[in-house]
């Protein structure tokens, strides 16, 4: 395969070789290629994106734009003279059903208002606004942001903003989005919508799960290790860490399903999966004096995995104390990180913290 070659020749020749793949007629074309994997329904060609008032009546029509796929992919990133970069984790979906189970894994419906990070070529932004949403589109790449922007300039929907999420204020700018529309009850929380990049993708979930007060639901499709890992890690395996801790701390997660790799440009060398997380209000975290020493302590206890607690935590209180905690939660003395659940914890911190 030609891209099996990407990391032999200079960016102007790839150019070049996307603009002449996207001309080669699709009998040619792998299977792979011609018909990306649905694992879950199969999808109609759309038409072109738009949304319609009806002036008579005022009701909306809805309409999308032509299936994202293999030649639209090549196509729009031929537009701007681009190569999937490696450094940004990009790997572009050309499975149109994937897509529309993202959005219903977060019942994404008329008058919703949807974060999307990095949206690449648009395919996902594209369901989304078909579905009747508002997107806020955050690309770090300028060019794909400006793609984006030009795609959808005539729909009035999607806002695209040209920045590093990881470095950006994201809740300052979608309480702007969402106080405008207060009046209406729908608007008070917004979703999270994404086929993000593998690379950040721990990074997005630290920054997104706490705001309960924003999100009522964030989807993500993750890479399939990671998603398996952060929803369903098991006590007293090694794949049990504080992040599990965290995420079950703010959200209620759920795995959804499967996507193979083949459904990607170029394809990376493992599948993916979506998860849905649901977020939790304040109220309804687990009681703790302060959130922040209570994840300093499970940080600390995970340090040293293989150290008992009565060692690890020596720092936060002596090691008769907290055998003594251990004791009131129904645990051995010897207990180590990886025995514990969420529930374990909150009740060892509310016994031990000061």
């Amino acid at each position: 395969m030609v891209i099996a070659l990407i990391g032999h020749i200079t960016e102007n020749t790839m150019c070049c070789v996307l603009q002449s793949l996207a001309q080669i007629p699709s009998f040619i074309l792998p299977e792979a290629n011609r018909y990306p994997s649905a694992p879950l329904h199969n999808t109609t060609r759309r038409q072109k994106n738009a949304l319609k008032i009806v002036a008579s009546t005022g009701a909306k029509t809805k309409t999308r734009s032509q299936e994202d796929d293999y030649h639209a992919t090549l196509k729009a990133l031929n537009s701007k003279g681009r190569t999937p970069r490696k450094s940004l984790g990009q790997h572009y979906m050309l499975n149109s059903a994937v897509n529309e189970q993202l959005a219903a894994a977060a019942d994404v419906k008329e008058g919703d208002v949807v974060l999307e990070i990095g949206p690449g070529t648009g395919s996902l932004t594209n369901v989304l606004v078909g579905s009747g949403a508002t997107v806020i589109a955050i690309e770090k790449d300028p060019y794909m942001a400006a793609l984006v922007r030009e795609r959808f300039a005539n729909t009035g929907r999607v806002e695209v903003l040209q920045e590093d999420f990881t470095k950006c204020h994201i809740q300052s700018r979608m309480f702007s989005y969402l106080e405008a529309d207060s009046v209406d009850a729908k608007f008070q929380y917004a979703k999270v919508v994404s086929n993000i990049p593998f690379n950040i993708s721990t990074e997005v979930v630290k920054q997104l799960l706490p705001m309960g007060d924003t999100f009522s639901e964030v989807v993500l499709l993750l890479q399939e290790e990671a998603a398996l890992r952060l929803v369903d890690s098991s006590l007293r395996t090694s794949e049990y860490r504080p992040i599990n801790i965290f995420i079950n701390f703010y959200s209620d997660p759920d795995y959804k399903f499967k996507v193979p790799r083949t459904s990607f440009f170029p394809q990376p060398k493992v599948d993916a999966a979506v998860v849905a997380f649901k977020l939790k209000q304040a109220v309804n975290y687990p009681p703790v004096s302060s959130t922040k020493g209570f994840f300093s302590m499970v940080n600390s206890a995970f340090n040293g995995k293989r150290k008992m607690l009565r060692k690890s935590l020596q720092h936060i209180c002596t090691s008769v104390e907290i055998e003594e905690a251990l004791g009131k939660v129904g645990l051995p003395c010897t207990a180590r990180p990886e025995e514990l659940t969420l529930e374990n914890f909150v009740s060892l911190y509310n016994l031990v913290a000061k």
